[in-house]
């Protein structure tokens, strides 16, 4: 992190299809980001997985491949982490890692530098028809982290993490300002109407209003097609402010860019006297902390 802390602060967001040439579509993204710094923003947010197709359609061991090691030698974030540090902005930045034997969804988090700041494995891994993420991600052992930064403190959780709301909470607890969510959503194979963007969206504002900071979700768009199986993403991407309210938002379809600006005193000023953090009761919570809800075991 480098420089005074700013208190007017700009989200950007964009939204892109994915081919499987990684070098397009991290020359996409690239230039997305661009477009969005050019706009004022300082937290630029990418989808989840954006080097190539969403593999996770199909159960297929060729696909562990893509994974690399978080280091200096990854040809993707070492682009985003020039851009970052050329542009002054932070971009989380969303990849399939290999660590050893194990392999993670994770986002490393670039500051305005192009330092990493850390890196936050997915830990809600989901599996279903389309969406066989258990076959691919160990569950994330980071647990949820918060990363400050020269526009403020951002917490980041990835796609499926952005059901629940204990995830938002615990990162707001450890003094997020902003929460940022990539993520990869569409169409549910076998169930042609069934469209859960409404509720994906409603479900990250409610994330928004109920602590009282500004959430946004990048999501991709367009038609991907694996082993004859097709899924089509519906984008949406959006900011939305610290009251719920969608602050900005992009279509189902096509490339967007969107920013909008926070001011982080006025952020803090309303969290305080509104009183949600204050009223808390986290003795009374324990339930949270198992599976089937018993408050007290036998």
């Amino acid at each position: 992190m480098s420089g005074a802390q700013a208190n007017q602060v700009t989200l950007g967001v964009v939204q892109f299809a994915c081919g499987d040439d990684a070098a397009k579509n991290l020359a996409t993204a690239s230039r997305l980001v661009r477009d969005a710094a050019a706009r004022g923003a300082n937290i630029i947010l990418v989808q989840e997985l954006f080097e190539g197709l969403y593999f996770c359609q199909e159960q297929n061991h060729a696909h562990f491949s893509r994974a690399r090691p978080l280091d200096e030698s990854h040809p993707s974030l070492a682009a985003m982490r020039k851009l970052a540090g050329e542009l002054g902005v932070v971009i989380p930045v969303s990849l399939f890692e290999r660590r050893n034997q194990a392999y993670f969804n994770s986002v490393a988090i670039v500051d305005d530098v192009g330092a990493v700041l850390g890196i936050y494995r997915k830990s809600h891994i989901p599996d279903g028809s389309g969406y066989s993420e258990k076959f691919y991600f160990n569950p994330g052992d980071t647990g949820f982290r918060v990363w400050p930064t020269r526009f403020g403190t951002i917490g980041v959780g990835i796609c499926w993490d952005q059901w629940f709301p204990e995830a938002a909470r615990a990162m707001a607890l450890m003094g997020a300002e902003f929460l940022l969510y990539p993520t990869a959503i569409g169409s549910e194979p076998g169930r042609p109407d069934f469209d859960t963007m409404e509720h994906w969206r409603i479900t990250m504002r409610g994330h928004a209003g109920a602590n009282l900071m500004p959430v946004a979700a990048a999501n991709r768009i367009g038609t991907e097609i694996i082993a004859g199986k097709e899924q089509t993403y519906y984008g949406s991407s959006f900011i939305a402010g610290p009251s719920g309210e969608l602050a900005a938002s992009a279509g189902r379809e096509g490339e967007a860019v969107l920013t909008t600006t926070f001011d982080r005193a006025k952020l803090r000023a309303d969290r305080a006297a509104w009183g949600l953090f204050r009223d808390r009761r986290p003795e009374l919570y324990g339930v949270l902390g198992t599976l089937d809800g018993r408050a007290n075991r036998d």
